[in-house]
C-alpha cells in the first residue's frame, strides 16, 4: 500500500502543464469485438510514454465512470502532447487509424472524446493521501503558512513562475518513499 501523508501537502510544478482528458464510450456492450480493441489499445500507449522521460507526460490517472474509462494525463508542453499524438512511430497512429476502421464498420458502438487545457495556474490539497494526481505527476510539498487558504495556493501557483525570493518554497516531498 502506497503510503499516507498525515500532513497536509499541495504540488509544486514551474513551467507550463497541460491536462489531457481522454475517454472512451461503450455504446453496444453486447459487441466487445468493437469496443475492447479500443479499451486495450490505450495501456500500451501509457506505457510506452511512461518509459520515455523526454515524452512530456508527467503522469496519469485512470478513472471508471458509468460511460467508460477516462484517463487524466499531465503534460509538461502542449507541442510534446501534439508531437506524441502525430508520430508515425508512436503506438498512438497505429490504434487511431484503428479506430477508424473499426467506427466505420459500426457506427456508434464505440465512441471517443478528448479534451486539453493549458493551465496557467492550479491549486491542489491533499491530506491523509498517498501523492495523487497532480502531486504525484509533478511534486508534493507541505503546505506553509503561506499557502493555508485554496485562493492562497492558486495565487502562488502564478507567482512561482515569477521570480520569489529564495526560502519562500518549500523542499519537496519524496513521492516514492
Amino acid at each position: 500500500m502506497a503510503r499516507r501523508q498525515q500532513e497536509r501537502t499541495t504540488h509544486a510544478h514551474d513551467g507550463e502543464l497541460v491536462v489531457f482528458l481522454i475517454g472512451m464510450r461503450v455504446n453496444r456492450p453486447w459487441r466487445p469485438d468493437l469496443w475492447l480493441p479500443v479499451f486495450r489499445a490505450m495501456p500500451a500507449m501509457l506505457a510506452e510514454l511512461s518509459r520515455d522521460p523526454e515524452s512530456g507526460m508527467l503522469g496519469y490517472r485512470v478513472v471508471l465512470g458509468s460511460g467508460g474509462p477516462t484517463v487524466i494525463q499531465y503534460w509538461d508542453s502542449h507541442d510534446k502532447l501534439y508531437a506524441y499524438a502525430s508520430d508515425p512511430t508512436a503506438a498512438h497512429r497505429p490504434a487511431w487509424t484503428a479506430f477508424n476502421r473499426h467506427i466505420r464498420s459500426a457506427p456508434g458502438a464505440v465512441g471517443i472524446w478528448h479534451e486539453t487545457y493549458l493551465v496557467d495556474r492550479a491549486e491542489s490539497i491533499y491530506s491523509g493521501m498517498p501523492p495523487t494526481g497532480l502531486a504525484r505527476a509533478t511534486a508534493e510539498v507541505p503546505i506553509g503558512r503561506r499557502s493555508e487558504r485554496a485562493v492562497d495556493r492558486l495565487a502562488g501557483s502564478a507567482a512561482r513562475s515569477a521570480s520569489t525570493p529564495a526560502g519562500n518554497e518549500p523542499e519537496p516531498v519524496p513521492a516514492n518513499g
